[in-house]
């Protein structure tokens, strides 16, 4: 194998490791996604025992309760991928052509 072989194999190890990532990340967010729409589908149902024009007084405090408690937990998985993202090396700009 010559030296130009090489160094195309070696870029293609950095594009495969980029895909890698990149997939991870995705699949983070449809699981993260796939989580929002359970919760919210079973937050429904808790808190709506009987639909009607307007909102009831205990209702609405199970959705307001409930919508607190989101923003509390997305908020710490945000800083918990923030901090993911530093401790890993982000996508290299250099590559070799």
């Amino acid at each position: 194998m010559d030296s130009s072989s090489s160094s195309s194999a070696a870029g293609l190890g950095s594009v495969d490791w980029q895909l890698q990532h990149f997939m991870e990340v995705e699949s983070q967010k449809q699981r993260f996604q796939q989580l929002v729409h359970q919760m919210t589908k079973l937050r429904w149902v808790k808190c709506m025992d009987k639909p009607g024009p307007k909102l009831d007084s205990p209702a609405e405090a199970c959705f307001v309760n409930c919508i607190g408690h989101f923003i509390d937990t997305s908020q710490f998985n945000l800083n918990q991928l923030e901090e993911t993202q530093k401790s890993k090396p982000v996508f290299s700009e250099s590559h070799s052509d």
